[in-house]
């Protein structure tokens, strides 16, 4: 399976990505910041990074990894998480940029402050 991404320089997310021959995908339902006991982290920083784990884990049972996600969709609940979403992303996904869409919009849960949504193609 060839994954291309198709990115201008300078940009720090795929403006589209290309996968060509047969493959597996794996489309991972909106992931939330809760973890195993139900307890949600109180810091927006604490609440993506449980967010991306619980992503790793849906990667890991598909038999994927983050370098296999071609779309992620963020939604944020204000606008202000903007910069440590940035941050904790690139934390996490260092120099892998797939297809990204970051929504500002109300969540299901006053106390999650984002969800996260992703496409893997391996």
């Amino acid at each position: 399976m060839s994954n291309r991404a198709i990115n201008p320089t300078g940009v720090s997310y795929a403006q589209a990505h290309l996968v060509e021959a047969p493959t597996r995908w794996l489309f991972v339902s909106g992931q939330i910041p809760v973890d195993e006991t139900d307890k949600v982290p109180a810091g927006f920083e604490d609440q993506c990074r449980l967010v991306w784990r619980n992503i790793e884990k849906q990667l890991l049972a598909g038999g994927m990894t983050f370098q296999d996600l071609v779309k992620v969709t963020v939604f944020l609940s204000d606008h202000r998480y903007r910069a440590a979403n940035y941050e904790v992303r690139h934390e996490v996904l260092g120099g892998h940029s797939p297809a990204l869409t970051i929504i500002i919009a109300g969540i299901y849960d006053e106390a999650w402050l984002l969800e996260i949504e992703a496409i893997a193609a391996a």
